[in-house]
């Protein structure tokens, strides 16, 4: 059960919420009374779905790239999150395809940067780290995927 009470004034960091998930997560946040700051890269298509809520709702947007850790570490010392959702990542597989050497930086780079800013944050209680279930062989099965699953 969701306590919105829990949420109320609560300082929320998203990294990627600019993406159709953490656009998402930001207006949910937002919404249960969360003081929402994102972080990301600008969206990848127009139009977006983050075009659309982008100055409808009180979130505080920094457009960066995760690995830039002047502007990451900076976002973070000016929200001073208490939770941080991390779902920024290259997660289009064609893309990856195309640049593998970007997609690597980003997804695991991206990460280290995000969880060290996390490590030189006070006063955070939380991470929530998102990843993909496309590294994993595809079984077709109608549950999720789980970490100890044969990659693919």
């Amino acid at each position: 059960m969701i306590q919105s009470s829990f949420w109320a004034g609560r300082r929320v960091l998203i990294t990627g919420h600019t993406g159709f998930k953490g656009c998402w997560l930001a207006l949910w946040l937002a919404s249960l009374g969360a003081r929402v700051s994102g972080y990301a890269l600008p969206p990848a298509t127009a139009p977006s779905f983050w075009q659309l809520v982008e100055g409808r709702v009180e979130i505080i947007s920094t457009l960066a790239d995760v690995l830039d850790v002047e502007q990451l570490s900076a976002a973070f010392a000016r929200s001073r999150p208490e939770i941080v959702f991390h779902l920024a990542a290259q997660s289009l597989v064609r893309a990856s395809y195309r640049d593998p050497v970007r997609t690597y930086a980003t997804n695991v780079m991206g990460t280290v940067n995000v969880l060290d800013a996390v490590r030189r944050t006070a006063g955070i209680l939380a991470v929530v780290n998102v990843t993909s279930d496309k590294c994993y062989e595809n079984r077709e099965r109608e549950r999720g995927y789980r970490e100890d699953e044969p990659m693919g």
